[in-house]
């Protein structure tokens, strides 16, 4: 595996009959940060998805490798254990549990031991002082009557917690204000510069790359990779479309 993190070889996946990943490859080692991008419809989200384990999506052929590990079959929550984390695209409201008791809970799951409260808040007081987030939003029931950012704000709350060793951000700032943007941008700094994790970041704006030290960069057309390159290609992209995937 050279030492690779995370390795998706020949993945092909469907949903509800519907071919969408048709033989992905894909390796990423510790520390690296890796870009995906492609048009709509392409099958992004799905890969992300796709890793996480999200049952919706069937992998009909090829395997997924984490540190070293098959963990094609296995189920969400032990892939998030083993240090997996998924930021949504839309996250969904959840009545009746706040973030804080949310990120307490998913603490516990994860080292399945019991955090003190004392500790628990003063670990979260430091990473919502980084998103510019007073500890009010802790007792909030998670991402009900958020706004749009501060729904990707506790997204990166929960990132900067869990300390995952790989973190899959799909459109993380999708519909997000310039100051929203920037708010997430210094959360993933932080995440990248003293946690030392890895990222696959899935976008289509390229505003959240541009503090990051991009490792790698893929196209994804029509559920395949077409192209690699480095962080040259992203100014490419963004200057010329994807135009240049058809034409070749």
């Amino acid at each position: 595996m050279d030492n690779n993190l995370l390795e998706v070889k020949d993945l092909h996946v469907n949903v509800e009959d519907k071919d969408i990943l048709k033989g992905v490859d894909l390796s990423l080692k510790p520390g690296e940060i890796h870009v995906i991008m492609g048009p709509n419809g392409a099958g992004k989200s799905t890969l992300g998805y796709s890793i996480m384990g999200n049952p919706k999506y069937n992998l009909s052929k090829g395997q997924i490798f984490f540190d070293g590990e098959d963990i094609t079959d296995e189920d969400t929550d032990k892939k998030a254990k083993k240090g997996i984390f998924l930021s949504f695209q839309n996250p969904i409201e959840v009545p009746g549990i706040t973030l804080g008791n949310f990120i307490r809970n998913a603490l516990e799951q994860q080292t399945e031991k019991k955090i003190r409260l004392w500790d628990f808040k003063k670990q979260m007081k430091g990473a919502l002082e980084v998103l510019n987030m007073d500890m009010s939003y802790a007792e909030r029931d998670l991402n009900v009557g958020f706004s749009g950012g501060e729904k990707k704000k506790a997204e990166i709350l929960q990132l900067l917690m869990l300390k995952p060793k790989l973190a899959i951000l799909d459109e993380t700032d999708s519909g997000l204000d310039v100051d929203a943007v920037r708010t997430v941008s210094i959360g993933i700094e932080e995440y990248v510069k003293n946690i030392g994790g890895s990222l696959l970041i899935i976008t289509h704006s390229t505003k959240i790359l541009e503090a990051l030290k991009v490792d790698k960069v893929h196209v994804l057309v029509d559920g395949r990779i077409v192209k690699t390159g480095d962080a040259d290609l992203v100014d490419y992209i963004n200057e010329n479309g994807f135009s240049f995937v058809t034409e070749n």
